[in-house]
């Protein structure tokens, strides 16, 4: 519980004691999560045709106004489990047939996790342990997980801090996500997969680095994969998302207020191509619908 007080957790080291009181996060030192269950639609190395086991922790160190999950990440809804409990969710995860245990915005809840991770792999738990995580993340936090993550699937929201600021009031966003990303592939340098059952090839080491195409950010999009493939080449995949989905809160940002276009979308898959980007993955259809986020109702909690 150490690490709780005076929290200094994530880049913004609000200082509360969230031992006592939620920090900016909008959580305390318990971790609460929305949702516990098979997810089909991450990428196909990571849901494979059996799913990915989805843990949704509640709370988030951003403000992003574009927000999916506003439910679970402004902390209107979750429960508490305790590191017991938790350990008990990766197991049933398993017995479902889970290709993964997948901790989404689990950045909040480090220590937390830590422990919950090493006492199920004391316990044979035998599947690979993914952080989906925004970035926002110090590398010290991810130094910790040395060992613990076997998939690290980051977000790479920005490459100007001006609209990290604007959009998600995340200062200093940029430099903190190199950084971050810098030591998951120091611990993850390569990826490597396995054949499943059903013939679909399942990532069980490595880092995927995502971004989500903002409307009238596609020069940005573009230098963050420029940025990407000069540093990493090919030893990381890039997952390209289309899955912008506007929300009541862009009322105040109507520069952003619309789904991207199809030649938008285009525009940046030939770029990436033309650049020499051949380990990725792209959406196809109408991948901006409310369907494809999931029900925070507790399921598996």
């Amino acid at each position: 519980m150490d690490s709780y007080v005076s929290c200094r957790l994530c880049p913004r080291e609000c200082g509360t004691d969230r031992t006592k009181s939620k920090g900016f996060c909008k959580e305390s030192a318990s971790v609460r999560l929305g949702r516990a269950a098979l997810h089909m639609w991450e990428e196909p190395c990571i849901s494979g045709t059996k799913g990915s086991g989805a843990i949704f922790f509640t709370g988030c160190n951003m403000q992003c106004v574009f927000c999916q999950n506003r439910e679970i990440s402004r902390g209107l809804i979750g429960k508490v489990v305790t590191v017991e409990r938790l350990i008990e969710i990766f197991f049933e995860l398993k017995d479902q047939g889970a290709n993964n245990i997948n901790l989404v915005t689990a950045d909040i809840h480090i220590p937390a996790i830590a422990a919950a991770i090493e006492k199920a792999r004391s316990m044979n738990i035998g599947i690979p342990f993914l952080l989906n995580t925004s970035s926002y993340i110090k590398a010290e936090s991810i130094k910790r997980l040395d060992g613990l993550i076997d998939i690290y699937l980051p977000d790479f929201k920005y490459i100007r801090d001006e609209d990290s600021i604007k959009y998600s009031n995340a200062p200093d966003y940029v430099n903190t996500a190199k950084a971050a990303i810098d030591e998951m592939i120091r611990q993850r340098p390569y990826c490597e997969f396995r054949d499943d059952t059903d013939g679909q090839k399942l990532l069980i080491n490595g880092v995927i680095v995502r971004h989500l195409l903002i409307p009238g950010m596609l020069i940005q999009a573009k230098l963050i994969l420029n940025y990407l493939f000069k540093r990493y080449g090919d030893r990381i995949y890039i997952s390209l998302l289309n899955q912008y989905t506007p929300n009541k809160e862009l009322n105040d940002h109507p520069e952003i207020n619309r789904k991207i276009t199809h030649n938008e979308y285009k525009s940046l898959i030939d770029y990436a191509l033309n650049i020499g980007i051949v380990n990725g993955f792209i959406q196809e259809g109408n991948t901006a619908d409310e369907s494809f986020i999931p029900l925070f109702d507790l399921r598996g909690v």
